[in-house]
Parts: structure tokens; C-alpha cells; sequence
């Protein structure tokens, strides 16, 4: 049998590279007429986004740019950033989704680090991108999306998005993969240890994450999806390809607010979405909810800290199935989920809240999932109470940190990927999160790194020592939250700490409290962090 097995090899008509933008295809072919992208009032077919994302690939060619050139979007999620998921990758280049929350200066290290060749901007962050390039050494050209339902209008110093999509040719052939391996996307983290690292994930990974949200959302033909979730955030957790490998329709929404979330679930009867706990509390607090009262089930996806009893009660009586899942950037967004048990329908809600609040197992198509001693990496006992370093394997896991091997080195230590949270393992193999080892904030979704705010306070000369911990906040989960022990004989005020702070940082950063105390340390000197956030006031 061995022989016979080795004579046999891979060959064009037993072998393909996995290739999510073959669903945009597949789809445009089987459903040519279905609705793909709905914007406010411009609506596009499958066969109109698959014919615009052609067109796409091919001006960025006509440019002359080449297989493995990095191109760059800092966008809302409207329909451009979606035609970008396919048609940078048919035209062989890789996908930069930048995260526009972001101050110029990291925006201007995130050029330079992935060497972007062209950026797509909408109009309301030209002038940050602007400046970002000014001081970057990378001079990547620009071309504006332009939204005037949004009055964001071109002063034609630019080529906007449309103009440029007619230079391209509708008789396009796309970029042929080889390698499943090859770079899709460069997502970047927020910086929680100086720099972010650019995380490379691989069109594999892509394509079987994609599936796997199907497969552990349990979704249906022809779904309908809102967008909610940020385009930019680990390429909305796979989902652009998702939606197109289901023949769905996205909603595309371009502020998140509860009245433009409910009246787009009302208009388009809106069956999947994804967000944060935030998004769930604007829907529940939202005075809509009462006039637009959905009567059928919403499914939610979310992610980050685990929603209370009685919002997951709330959720359901308004008619949201809410679904609670894990992940990081280096792992295409959501890998672990809380796969519910239908017996576990009978509890208590409460008790349903306490299981919910697990992150669960592994997708289908992630390997495994691991607890383990920091100390000697053997696995922690499955008793809900000892704690360890959450650590991944499997094919949606990252290629690797660009041009950072060293981190790349130490992330797959042990031939898994270390996380850097904390947790513990039930003995259902169940994996519920207790700390995070880099001390990082989850504000409404995103990673806030308390070092950076450090820094930007350790500038003032009247600090002497500081420590930012996270502080809980109904509205966003957690923020910020300062300790200040000043030098002798200085003064600073709150409103001077947090003035310096809103000029030097992402606005979702900023500190929501600031006290000056004296600062618990250790004989070396390190700052007890752990004091600190025993004396957050809230």
C-alpha cells in the first residue's frame, strides 16, 4: 500500500489551494441576482461586487503593482472596505486594514513596518492619514472614498475610489494562488508591549476560519449581516468571506449608534451580527427597543468580557441569541467559542450566565487549546481553579510577526501559540479567562496597552511614579484608570493629566479617572499593579 501511495502526487485535478476569495466567485456564478452589499440606498448584486472587485484588482495592476505589494485601507465599514477582502487578494497583494481609532503616529510606524505601496482613506480621516504620511518615510499614493450620505465629499486633490475602479479592466484574470501559505492580510495589534507587531495570516487560515463561523453559529443559507464589528478588526473576524461562502447580504452600517442598529435590523430583518458588550448595552438601553421589538432571533456573536445575567436575560426577552467567543489577532479573531449544550436550556439564567462566561473549546477547524504552568508548561488540573497561560495550536493560528522573528520565536515556543492570558480548565475541557499576563484594557472592544499610557504621562515633570490598571465601567467594560504619586513639592490636576493625554493618545485610550496617591511597590521598586486595582473606585 506504502508503494502504491507514494506513486500517487498532488495534481491540478485532486488539489487546490484553500482560497477564501473563491466564494465571491462560486456565489456571483450561483446567485448572480442575490443582494451582496446594502449601503443606505446603494444596493449591489453578487455579479455587480464580483465584477467591481475585478475591476479593482485590475487598476491595482494598471498602477503597476506587483504580487505581495501591501495596500492599505483606513475605512468605516462601507462597501469599498468589503470589494477590498477580494480584490486585493485577486490581484496577489496583501490587505492592510488599518484601525482609523488610531493617533498619526502609530498609523505612520504601520506604513513604514508594512511598506504600503497605495491607501485608500476615507474622507473623514484624510487629514490624519495625511499627517501620518508626512512623517512616515513610505509615500504610498492616496485614493479617497467618498460617502456624501455621510457628507464627506472629494475636493478632487485626490482620485477618489470610483474613478479609480473604471481604469480597471472587467476582463480581469485573477492572481492564481500556489500557495495556500502565501500572506492574505497584515493586521496590526494595538502596541501593548511599544510598537504593534504586524501579525501575516495566510489565505488557509483565512478560508477555514471563514467556515468555521458558519459551522459554530450554525448559520443558514442567505443570512443576513450587520455590520457592527469593525472591517478593520482581524479582518471582521473572517467574516467578508463568511457572508460570501453563505450567499448572505451585509448590512453595511458606517456609525454604530442604537438607532442606526435597530432601524437597520427593522428595514432589512437583520439575523446575524457581531460586537462587543458595548454594542449589547446600546441595544438594551436603547429607547428602540420598545418601538422596534424584533419578532424573530437575532444571533449575536461577542466577544471580550462576558456578558452579565441580566443582560443575557434582557438580550433574549428583546430577541437576541446571544453566542460568546475567544480570540486574538494572531488567530484570524474568534478560534474558541462556549459550543452551548441544548441541555443546559433548562438552567437557571443565571447559571446559563456562569457557563457563558466561559470561553469555551476550539473551533472545528482550530487543533487544540491548552492550560499550563508558566513555570514548567505542564498542564494545570481541570478543577475551574488553578490558573495557567492559555495556549493555542492549529491552522488558524498566524504565519508569523512581519519582520519581528524574535517575537515570532518566543509566541511559538513549545510548538504552541502562548497567548500571554491567563485562565483555568474545567474538567469538561471548558476554558474560562481570570487575568491578562501584559496587563492590557479591553475598552469597548479594544486593546488598550497600560505601558502606553504610562509613558505618555511619565512625559509630565511634576510625575513621579505612575501605574494605569483597568477600572470596570458599565458603558465600556473597562477603561483606564490612572494612579499618580507626584514628586515633592509639585502640584498637577486630573484635567492637566488628562488635557496631555488627549493630545498625545487615540481618544479611546484616554484615562476616565486619575488619582495621586503614594504607589505600592515592591523592594526591587516594580509597581504592585495588582494593589492598584483594589483601589479603583468603581
Amino acid at each position: 500500500m506504502k508503494q502504491f501511495d507514494d506513486e500517487l502526487k498532488k495534481n491540478s485535478a485532486n488539489y487546490t489551494p484553500l482560497n477564501p476569495v473563491t466564494f465571491l466567485k462560486k456565489t456571483a456564478f450561483t446567485f448572480p441576482d442575490k443582494i451582496s452589499v446594502v449601503y443606505n440606498d446603494r444596493f449591489y448584486k453578487w455579479s455587480e461586487t464580483y465584477t467591481r472587485c475585478k475591476k479593482f484588482a485590475s487598476a491595482l495592476q494598471t498602477y503597476g503593482f506587483k504580487k505581495g505589494d501591501t495596500i492599505g485601507f483606513l475605512a468605516m465599514n462601507t462597501p469599498e472596505l468589503y470589494e477590498a477582502h477580494y480584490s486585493v487578494p485577486m490581484a496577489g497583494m496583501i490587505l492592510n486594514a488599518m484601525n482609523y481609532r488610531l493617533d498619526y503616529k502609530t498609523l505612520s510606524y504601520i506604513i513604514d513596518h508594512s511598506e504600503l505601496v497605495m491607501i485608500f482613506v476615507d474622507l473623514e480621516f484624510l487629514e490624519i492619514a495625511e499627517k501620518a504620511i508626512s512623517y512616515s518615510q513610505e509615500k504610498p499614493d492616496i485614493i479617497v472614498i467618498e460617502d456624501n450620505s455621510a457628507g464627506f465629499i472629494n475636493s478632487t486633490k485626490y482620485l477618489d475610489y470610483e474613478n479609480f475602479l473604471s481604469k480597471g479592466n472587467i476582463k480581469f484574470v485573477e492572481n492564481i494562488l500556489d500557495d495556500e501559505w502565501d500572506t492574505i492580510a497584515v493586521n496590526y495589534t494595538s502596541g501593548t508591549t511599544g510598537n504593534p507587531k504586524g501579525v501575516l495570516t495566510h489565505y488557509r487560515g483565512a478560508y477555514l476560519n471563514a467556515l468555521g463561523n458558519i459551522m459554530e453559529w450554525n448559520m443558514e443559507s442567505h443570512p443576513t449581516y450587520l455590520w457592527t464589528l469593525p472591517m478593520f478588526h482581524c479582518n471582521g473576524w473572517c467574516f467578508p468571506w463568511t457572508i460570501a461562502a453563505k450567499a448572505g447580504t451585509n448590512i453595511c452600517l458606517r456609525k454604530v449608534t442604537s438607532d442606526s442598529m435597530y432601524s437597520a435590523i427593522s428595514k432589512n430583518k437583520v439575523n446575524y451580527m457581531c460586537g462587543a458588550p458595548i454594542v449589547l448595552g446600546m441595544l438594551i438601553d436603547s429607547e428602540f427597543k420598545d418601538k422596534m421589538k424584533i419578532d424573530y432571533t437575532c444571533k449575536v456573536m461577542t466577544a471580550a468580557a462576558p456578558p452579565p445575567a441580566a443582560v443575557l436575560q434582557t438580550m433574549q426577552e428583546i430577541g437576541f441569541e446571544v453566542t460568546h467567543v475567544y480570540g486574538l489577532t494572531e488567530v484570524y479573531g474568534p478560534c474558541v467559542v462556549c459550543a452551548w449544550d441544548p441541555e443546559w436550556d433548562n438552567l437557571s439564567v443565571e447559571k446559563q450566565a456562569e457557563i457563558k462566561s466561559r470561553q469555551g473549546v476550539t473551533y472545528l477547524v482550530q487543533e487544540g487549546i491548552r492550560v499550563v504552568n508558566q513555570k514548567d508548561s505542564s498542564d494545570v488540573p481541570r478543577d475551574g481553579k488553578t490558573i495557567g497561560e492559555v495556549l493555542l495550536k492549529g491552522n488558524i493560528t498566524m504565519k508569523g510577526y512581519l519582520k519581528n522573528p524574535e517575537a515570532t520565536k518566543e509566541a511559538f515556543s513549545g510548538g504552541w501559540f502562548h497567548t500571554g492570558d491567563l485562565g483555568v480548565m474545567y474538567d469538561n475541557g471548558y476554558v474560562q479567562l481570570k487575568d491578562r499576563s501584559k496587563d492590557i484594557i479591553i475598552s469597548g472592544g479594544e486593546n488598550i496597552s497600560s505601558i502606553e499610557i504610562e509613558n505618555c504621562i511619565y512625559d509630565l515633570d511634576s510625575v513621579l511614579a505612575c501605574g494605569v490598571v483597568a477600572m470596570k465601567d458599565k458603558k465600556w467594560g473597562e477603561v483606564p484608570c490612572v494612579f499618580i504619586e507626584l514628586k515633592p513639592k509639585t502640584k498637577l490636576s486630573k484635567k492637566q493629566v488628562i488635557d496631555h493625554c488627549r493630545s498625545n493618545l487615540a481618544s479611546f485610550k484616554i484615562p476616565k479617572e486619575v488619582i495621586f496617591c503614594s504607589i505600592p511597590k515592591t523592594s526591587t521598586g516594580k509597581i504592585q499593579k495588582f494593589e492598584l486595582r483594589k483601589l479603583t473606585p468603581y
